[in-house]
């Protein structure tokens, strides 16, 4: 019976490793815009926002002009053509709760930092109960790749809000990365890098924990540039800030650079033979908003909706079902794992307490 169940064994673990080398993903790019609710990504601009009194909005009639439009998928598509365009067709996106597409965060205090560390290490945590610059005691999927045969110094990140060197715990976990209103140390920077950072010193900053998000692209176009990494983890911050200012115009812009953004860097990495054809992207948010127009501007337990969650996945592996409808909810905490086996790695098992991957953006067995 031993025996038996010696080779049963054998093969599962055999069967398991075939489909692990059946994926065509080795790169992955993560991409997270902070705090950009589900009801711009699936609806576009709100009207009701779009005016001084409730949006801040010092032009209307140019930000009409720009992101308006009759019906939803229009609006959606002048605002983020690059999701709508390329990632929905080819790939599958999820959220549109109007569709019947449900995506919720697992923590139940719906702001950064618990949202941050609940998609990175696949769990909530009770003990984060802030976004105080705190280090992380949990050990994320990016630490844990980075220790993983063939992954070593090879997992980079891009940090617009500086809180993020305390969440993947850069101490501990010995991330190379580049954060906004921080410095490298000497002689780690990058010419590219060093003149960023200069920049950075010399254009005041409206935020006392991020500056602008066009740091953070820049940067890591010279990371893919100066050291092909095979994860590179892009967190971009202004959409939050601008919301939180409550300035919907300068909310949508951030928006509609980021996925501009998000289409360079896709262009950058198919344009790389090494990257080409074996490079998976994940686009996703932290947490949502408040529903309403007196309420947008903020989140948290106490903002009704802002645990509304969306994501998008594209790549090789992926099948294009497109936009999901009436479709099985996904959770934030999912993300983890599921950035873990794109690369044919079992993160649940250094973490049992992380959630299961999506199933669907998964080629069918």
């Amino acid at each position: 019976m031993k025996m038996l169940s010696a080779c049963l064994l054998v093969l599962l673990l055999s069967d398991l490793t075939l489909r692990a080398a059946e994926l065509k993903t080795r790169h992955l790019l993560l991409v997270t815009t902070d705090g950009f609710r589900w009801q711009e990504v699936f609806r576009g601009a709100d009207a009701t926002l779009m005016n001084k009194q409730s949006g801040g909005v010092t032009d209307a009639a140019a930000l009409t002009q720009e992101f308006a439009g009759d019906r939803p998928d229009a609006r959606r598509g002048k605002l983020l053509p690059f999701i709508w365009d390329t990632v929905a067709k080819q790939g599958q996106i999820f959220g549109n709760r109007d569709a019947g597409s449900l995506g919720d965060v697992t923590n139940d205090l719906w702001f950064s930092y618990p949202g941050y560390n609940e998609f990175l290490t696949g769990h909530a945590d009770d003990r984060i109960t802030s976004n105080k610059p705190i280090p992380n005691p949990n050990v994320s999927v990016l630490e844990w790749l980075n220790g993983r045969p063939g992954f070593a110094g090879k997992v980079f990140a891009c940090n617009g809000w500086t809180v993020m060197r305390e969440i993947l715990n850069v101490d501990r976990s010995h991330l190379p990365m580049f954060t906004t209103l921080q410095k490298s140390a000497s002689g780690e920077a990058s010419p590219r890098i060093a003149e960023l950072e200069k920049l950075m010193a010399d254009i005041p900053s409206p935020w006392p924990d991020e500056h602008y998000d066009a740091f953070v692209q820049r940067a890591a176009l010279e990371f893919i540039d100066a050291h092909k990494p095979r994860v590179l983890y892009v967190n971009f911050g202004e959409t939050d800030e601008w919301a939180h200012a409550r300035r919907y115009d300068r909310y949508l812009e951030a928006a509609h650079r980021v996925d501009r953004w998000i289409g360079e860097l896709w262009e950058k990495v198919q344009a790389l033979p090494e990257y080409r054809g074996s490079t998976t992207l994940i686009i996703t948010t932290d947490h949502g908003r408040g529903a309403l127009t007196a309420d947008w501007t903020s989140h948290g337990e106490k903002i009704a909706h802002s645990g509304e969650w969306w994501c998008a996945v594209l790549g090789p592996d992926t099948p294009p079902l497109g936009e999901r409808k009436e479709c099985e909810s996904v959770k934030q905490a999912q993300m983890a794992e599921t950035l873990a086996k794109f690369l044919g790695e079992d993160y649940r098992a250094a973490e049992p307490k992380a959630a299961p991957p999506l199933s669907d953006v998964f080629p069918r067995d």
